[in-house]
């Protein structure tokens, strides 16, 4: 299909702001952020309102049994596995506005101008709104994306539950969804996924670059420690006979940084949260559990040092009179981007006279875990000094329609032009 003369694709600029800017009503919180967690009513609330857009937008929107949301513009060529943008519709808790929501937001905006620019494709493209990505709510990640590519099934769903204790299966079933709905199997296969996303890091802004084309994704262990010990009296209990969770998880916390500076960059290992029991000045606490997140390009390295870890933090649990449980919760390889995608989104960026560099995601995205199946790449836009999971959160307006123009235009030459590409 020849390319038409197109109306300005800046005039979307208003658009994209004002649709993010909606999106974020649906969660926002009182720190001035947003906090939309799965299966939440705000997030019910999100993809209801998501699907109706796309409608309105003249796409074909459907939910899947766990909520996944998908808008479709069918291609002549139907038959044809679909070419798929999109991101995550859920937040961390006081997240901000753009994480996720970008991708979901210019994906559909994306499909709308295509649609009306050019009309029907040859191939068929949809945007895609992931039920959940962050982990925020229950302690397991990518439960959107897995489900698709069959890491997790909606009638074998993990018996996990939230700070409420209420389960996930529960969740699920109270917002409509679960593999007795009369919604279709998650299952299926794409021809190819792009992600756009900020970077959530401030690489692409020091070295003044507009766009970032992403290389590959850091694997990712995600670990709950939790060490058991004995409650006592904080003043009738002698230093030496304490069988203290905290002190012993502060040894523990402190290893855990010390080690990950002696083995050096681009090793990162997090401790992000900490819950005490029973919690009161008065008394020693009898367990406390911790998480670890951590992170390496090298899946060799990533698996070196956590076996490492744990042999030192189980020796520090010995050493202290106290039992530790280490529960790994998530197990995320490095995943490198298709090379094929990675070469057009330089030559798209190199021909719109937009400045690009390859740089990898220290953040772990859904590409990675479609990129195990199809064709992936991701477009970063630049996060002002790096902030995100954070209310300041936020991409300058030109920068987001940069990222726009790149998405836009790599679908146009997948659906629309009639071309064998290497990556499809």
């Amino acid at each position: 299909m020849a390319k038409q003369a197109a109306p300005m694709i800046e005039n979307y600029s208003v658009k994209l702001h004002h649709m993010l800017e909606w999106l974020a009503q649906f969660g926002a919180d009182e720190q001035g952020g947003v906090t939309r967690l799965l299966y939440t009513p705000a997030w019910l609330e999100a993809q209801q309102s998501l699907f109706t857009y796309m409608e309105a937008q003249g796409l074909e929107p459907f939910y899947d049994q766990v909520g996944n949301l998908s808008g479709r513009l069918v291609g002549q060529q139907a038959e044809q596995l679909p070419i798929v943008t999109g991101s995550h519709i859920d937040t961390v808790v006081f997240g901000g506005k753009y994480d996720g929501a970008l991708g979901v937001v210019a994906g559909v905006l994306a499909l709308s101008y295509l649609k009306e620019t050019y009309g029907q494709p040859l191939r068929t493209i949809e945007v895609i709104s992931l039920a959940e990505e962050e982990g925020s709510r229950f302690p397991l990640t990518y439960w959107g994306s897995g489900n698709i590519t069959g890491s997790y099934q909606a009638d074998q769903v993990p018996m996990v539950q939230d700070r409420e204790g209420i389960s996930l299966e529960q969740a699920m079933k109270q917002a409509g969804f679960g593999a007795d709905s009369n919604y279709p199997t998650c299952k299926r296969e794409f021809a190819a996924y792009i992600e756009l996303h900020i970077e959530q890091g401030f690489v692409l802004e020091r070295t003044d670059h507009q766009i970032g084309v992403v290389t590959g994704i850091v694997g990712q262990r995600r670990i709950e420690v939790k060490v058991l010990g004995e409650s006592n009296h904080a003043g009738t209990t002698p230093m030496q006979w304490r069988r203290d969770t905290l002190a012993g998880a502060a040894l523990m916390i402190s290893h855990v940084k010390r080690s990950a500076l002696e083995w050096g960059d681009p090793l990162v290992a997090t401790v992000g949260s900490l819950h005490v029991s029973p919690n009161v000045p008065n008394v020693i606490a009898g367990e406390t559990t911790f998480t670890l997140d951590i992170r390496h390009l090298d899946h060799r390295i990533l698996n070196d040092y956590t076996d490492a870890l744990y042999e030192e933090i189980s020796a520090i649990a010995q050493q202290e009179g106290l039992t530790l449980s280490w529960k790994e919760h998530l197990r995320a390889e490095p995943v490198p981007m298709h090379q094929a995608m990675i070469d057009d989104l330089q030559h798209v960026c190199d021909q719109a006279g937009i400045s690009s560099m390859l740089l990898p995601s220290g953040a772990g995205h859904d590409a990675q875990i479609f990129g195990v199946e199809c064709p992936s790449a991701m477009i970063f836009v630049p996060s002002r000094e790096g902030i995100s999971h954070n209310p300041l959160e936020y991409t300058a307006e030109a920068d987001i329609v940069q990222g726009f123009k790149v998405l836009t235009e790599l679908l146009y030459q997948y659906a629309y032009r009639g071309e064998d590409h290497e990556a499809l």
